[in-house]
């Protein structure tokens, strides 16, 4: 049943776009209270659901699991234990446990809010990367729904706002600021940025709140047409969900 009720739970946290990493003990030598096939569900909430041992073995595989929610890499990492000793949990066991950790992350949302001649090529690009891409547009014929939603916004979802209007491009900005999207961007010029930022902090926004705006949108790749400035603003996207420094290759030591 315990294993049915994970199974379950996966799916569920995966249907429901949610991260989780699954714990799976996959090789045990001497005294443990872990058996291989033992898993743990380690949610973003910090819950979870399963065992692999209990104790500090535990412990420590939560830890773990939350470290690859974080970068989003699977590891399989070995414990002994022991008191002492390489990856000793200060146990008396004695044994040796290995663990595989994999994500399952929800797929990014690219949210476009403004559909129009640089929105659309920007939803096609955003499509080939993989993004479920998302566009706000009052007009049916250019966007998927009418009004920008904040509530439905996660911490895997990349905001864009480029509509046609300063004013409706502001009031979307002032929502998005309330939601824990990893990158907001907003086009326009240094003087409509310039604007909008003094409205803001005469609202009483913070300047760690006006941090978070990419604006002007987009890396400086030198295009002015429609495509050209989407690719500029999807990689700015892609520089911040990936944390790369925007810097061409050829100049990297690494």
């Amino acid at each position: 049943m315990m294993v049915e009720a994970m199974w379950s739970a996966l799916q569920s946290e995966i249907s429901h776009g949610q991260p989780v990493a699954l714990a799976t003990v996959v090789d045990v030598h001497g005294a443990s209270p872990a058996q291989v096939g033992f898993k743990l569900l380690a949610r973003g909430d910090g819950s979870w659901l399963g065992n692999v041992g209990g104790g500090a073995l535990e412990q420590r595989v939560r830890q773990e699991a939350a470290a690859v929610l974080a970068d989003g890499q699977p590891r399989l990492v070995h414990y002994r234990l022991t008191e002492s000793g390489e990856d000793a949990l200060g146990m008396l066991c004695g044994g040796e446990v290995t663990v595989f950790i994999e994500p399952y992350l929800p797929r990014p949302t690219l949210l476009i809010v403004g559909g129009g001649h640089i929105g659309r090529p920007l939803a096609e690009l955003g499509r080939v990367v993989g993004y479920d891409v998302q566009v706000v547009d009052m007009r049916p014929d250019r966007g998927d729904r009418p009004q920008f939603d904040p509530d439905a916004v996660t911490a895997a979802t990349y905001v864009v706002l480029i509509t046609e209007d300063h004013v409706t491009d502001e009031a979307a900005l002032r929502q998005a600021l309330s939601t824990p999207a990893p990158y907001i961007g907003m086009i326009g010029s240094l003087r409509k940025v310039g604007a909008i930022l003094e409205h803001l902090r005469a609202e009483g926004f913070s300047e760690a709140q006006w941090a978070r705006v990419h604006a002007p949108i987009g890396l400086d790749l030198g295009g002015r047409q429609p495509a050209e400035i989407a690719l500029a603003i999807l990689a700015e996207v892609e520089c911040v969900r990936h944390g790369g420094s925007g810097q061409p290759r050829s100049r990297s030591t690494a």
